[in-house]
């Protein structure tokens, strides 16, 4: 069930930041940085590294770049947690 919300999540990502870039290329309304961000937070930011990498969209914005480490530094933080607590749970 994760495997599939987690699959789903990274895929919606992927294609967000898509769409960021062609609205960027087009000068259009883009989207907002912290909608980036939080669907990264939220469970897609995988999604969210593969598409910064293969459509080169927001790799040299350093801002940016430290907010989405700050956000998989935050990530690795709760999921350490969360495997603690688990494994109390079971022991």
């Amino acid at each position: 069930m994760i495997f599939y919300l987690l699959t789903i999540i990274n895929l919606l990502t992927f294609f967000v930041f898509f769409a960021d870039k062609r609205k960027a290329i087009k000068h259009q309304r883009r989207i907002s940085e912290n909608t980036l961000l939080m669907l990264s937070f939220f469970g897609g930011s995988v999604g969210a590294a593969i598409g910064m990498l293969i459509f080169r969209h927001k790799i040299s914005k350093i801002t940016f770049l430290i907010k989405f480490f700050g956000v998989i530094v935050l990530q690795t933080i709760l999921l350490i947690i969360f495997y603690q607590k688990l494994k109390q749970l079971y022991i």
